[in-house]
């Protein structure tokens, strides 16, 4: 049995969808959906799982995950998919329950109109499958209003025929009674084949043709009638949630995405058949294997239809050049006519973006396992040392980022990978005084001076004697063989003239510049340009981008504390310990002005009549938040 911790997943989307656990033979083992992939996922990662569970989750060695739209999406999507792969752990649904369909049985004499969970028989037509089966019933029941035609068994039929008296529904006007002849045989067939083509054509006329007559209702003050059309509507708009409603029953292509990053790419393909997605597959291409003269989605294209067949219609986010070209292979390789086509508005679009969004986490998964690979970070480490002329591998890598508002709150950031891998243990933050006004090249300057000093005393600590004493080793004893500093030529210069000044020069030192990602040494007047898809680019850019992340994080608190205590400063009747106390307990101004007053008199120190003074100061001086529409820059 496998370890689930070994393939346990990381960066999971928080949007609904569908996720499937694979066994060592790559077999579908189970197949789940999820309002929220990320929380539904980790459950299944924690300890005291019940049995089934225990041995499910022990049997597969990986997991994967498709994403959409809504929760009723993946509830449609898991359905297709359980029927499809049937999972050996998903036997729960493998009994007479499934989803329901509305059915007309065009074939006989007298058409029916039911609701059917069977299996699909030859001569009906079905349209579903829905979502909530008591919504359908609803509908059913709406139908029979519009297109009255019989709904009852066959036997109930003959029966009705041999004593020449209709049933109830036909009383009430949900059947035309083709029994009884109140309508002929083909002027049933009729309502039968005009029900068809108005619920397939376009089911949201029945709620129209409802709103209609829900307005008629309100007009002659039948106010119960009307309420009662009103629930029949909103009970078609829930049961009309199905996988379909973004595309039409008529829709059917393949969609396929991709979404690159310096190395690789993710490609994603969804099947979509009659409106509904029947399939979904991701593959990950090394940017290696890809020719320079092959665009990503021409070599996707190629490998994709080199062994299934193709559709008539293919959707991408992307058209490669040669699109003809592509076009006559596919023709002649399967005897159709295929197109392929870049999508420009409408729904075709939203789904094309959903699908682009199932690359990008195939993507992020497949990094994050390989991120892990001590192959590909020895290979990255060797590229780094090669291009930057390094006696030895950097097996301790620190980067340096600088963060500030305007040139106030100025704090750094230093982030530790070793042997290609982040260490957060060693992370350290500085906050830096901003008095002399803002200077990005003097703050970096500051901070490596500051890391520095610190190696260099405890360089002379016995280390060994430290830890016999049950001391812990210092960890900016450790030297690193390379430092990373985020900018370029200017912030090389300052970073080495702190390494000068301390006489230090067995540190190898470099800038990443974010302009053209050119890497940048001390005393160079030009930059070295890594390869394009080079993992030691790769691994250089994750350094310089972690260390951008925690230092954003370290100014941003920094940032709402300085304005809690400005905010605290113009309340009267606090004093140094108060203002301490409320700093520690609130952090924010955010947080502190959404606190009431319980809150606050409970802080020690407070008391209720402060809290009161501070209460109504907060009042007073709490303004509306606008928001501001980043896309049209409207502010509300």
């Amino acid at each position: 049995m496998s370890d689930p911790q070994s393939y346990r997943p990381a960066n999971i989307p928080t949007d609904p969808g569908v996720y499937r656990f694979f066994d060592e033979k790559g077999t579908v083992i189970y197949v789940g959906k999820a309002k929220n992939l990320k929380n539904r996922l980790n459950s299944y990662f924690q300890k005291n799982l019940l049995e089934k569970t225990y041995r499910m989750v022990h049997t597969a060695v990986r997991v994967d995950w498709t994403v959409v739209n809504t929760e009723v999406e993946a509830l449609q999507l898991e359905f297709t998919w359980i029927k499809s792969e049937n999972p050996k752990f998903n036997i729960q649904f493998k009994d007479d329950k499934s989803y329901p369909y509305l059915a007309v049985s065009l074939k006989e004499d007298f058409p029916r109109l039911f609701i059917s969970r069977a299996k699909k028989r030859p001569g009906v037509k079905y349209f579903g499958p829905y979502a909530q089966a008591w919504a359908l019933r609803s509908t059913f029941d709406v139908i029979q209003k519009i297109y009255p035609i019989r709904s009852c068994s066959d036997s109930n039929f003959a029966r009705a025929a041999r004593a020449k008296r209709q049933c109830l529904l036909g009383d009430i006007g949900k059947c035309s009674a083709p029994c009884v002849n109140w309508v002929s045989k083909e002027e049933h067939l009729k309502i039968a084949k005009n029900l068809v083509k108005f619920v397939d054509s376009n089911p949201d006329d029945i709620s129209k043709q409802l709103e209609i007559d829900m307005a008629k209702a309100s007009e002659n003050e039948e106010f119960e009638r009307a309420a009662k059309l009103r629930d029949q509507i909103q009970a078609i708009e829930r049961s009309n949630e199905t996988a379909g409603t973004m595309l039409s029953q008529s829709f059917s292509a393949d969609l396929i995405a991709t979404y690159e990053e310096i190395t690789h790419v993710g490609v994603t393909l969804f099947s979509v058949r009659h409106g509904r997605v029947v399939g979904s597959r991701s593959w990950i291409m090394d940017r290696a294997d890809v020719l320079e003269d092959q665009s990503v989605i021409e070599a996707a294209l190629v490998r994709i239809y080199s062994d299934v067949d193709a559709p008539s219609e293919i959707l991408v986010d992307e058209l490669p050049e040669n699109v003809e070209t592509i076009q006559s292979w596919l023709a002649a390789k399967f005897d159709k006519n295929v197109a392929i086509t870049k999508p420009q508005r409408g729904e075709k679009v939203e789904v094309i973006a959903t699908v682009k969004r199932n690359a990008h986490q195939a993507l992020i998964q497949y990094l994050s396992k390989r991120s892990n690979d001590s192959a590909v970070s020895g290979k990255a480490l060797e590229e780094i040392a090669s291009a930057l002329d390094l006696a030895e591998l950097p097996l301790r890598i620190e980067c340096f980022d600088i963060s500030n508002t305007q040139g106030t709150n100025m704090v750094a950031s230093m982030v530790v990978f070793e042997d290609g891998q982040i260490k957060k243990s060693d992370y350290r933050r500085f906050a830096i005084s901003d008095e002399a006004g803002f200077d990005d090249t003097r703050a970096m300057h500051h901070v490596l001076t500051r890391r520095l000093k610190r190696y260099l005393a405890e360089r002379e600590i016995n280390q060994e004697e430290v830890l016999v004493a049950g001391g812990a080793r210092s960890k900016f004893a450790y030297p690193p063989q390379l430092i990373v500093v985020d900018g370029g030529a200017p912030q090389v210069a300052a970073a080495a003239r702190a390494l000068a000044e301390l006489g230090i020069s067995d540190i190898a030192l470099c800038g990443l510049a974010k302009r053209l990602e050119e890497v940048w040494l001390p005393d160079s007047k030009e930059p070295i340009i890594f390869p394009r898809h080079s993992e030691g680019l790769y691994l250089l850019q994750r350094i310089r981008d972690e260390a951008h992340r925690f230092a954003i994080t370290f100014h941003r608190s920094k940032r709402s504390a300085m304005m809690l205590e400005s905010f605290l400063d113009d309340i009267p009747q606090l004093g140094e310990a108060r203002r301490k106390a409320l700093l520690e307990k609130f952090g924010s101004i955010a947080s502190f002005k959404k606190a009431d007053q319980a809150q606050i008199a409970a802080i020690p120190g407070i008391g209720e009549k402060t809290a009161a003074l501070i209460f109504d100061f907060i009042t007073q001086n709490v303004t509306e938040t606008s928001s501001v529409d980043m896309e049209t820059g409207e502010i509300s």
